[in-house]
């Protein structure tokens, strides 16, 4: 009986020694792919100088956001005003009096 518990007992350690390594690997591949993302992250980080305007009154840099038609806006609005309606209905179908802090 003494035989089957070492033999237990080994093979359990031998399972945890085979879970570490594997975790081990996966933990230095996610280090060095979060390594590569933030290089790139850094590298596209812009400056605070901002790009100069075009000479030309019609274009738009990467940085400026186009004017949106008013029926744009409008229906933006409208879109907003919905979702808020349908959002205040189910806070009171909710039943529930509790504040949560986001």
């Amino acid at each position: 009986m003494s035989n089957d518990r070492v033999e237990q007992l080994e093979s359990t350690v031998a399972k945890l020694e085979s879970t570490v390594e594997g975790l081990t690997d996966e933990l230095i591949e996610a280090k060095e792919r979060i390594r590569v993302l933030e290089a790139e992250l850094d590298a596209e980080t812009p400056t605070r100088v901002p790009d100069r305007r075009g000479d030309e009154a019609g274009t738009v840099s990467g940085d400026e956001t186009p004017e949106a038609e008013p029926d744009e806006v409008a229906e933006a609005a409208a879109d907003a005003e919905g979702e808020t309606e349908t959002a205040d209905e189910e806070t009171e179908d909710s039943g529930s009096d509790d504040i949560i802090v986001a």
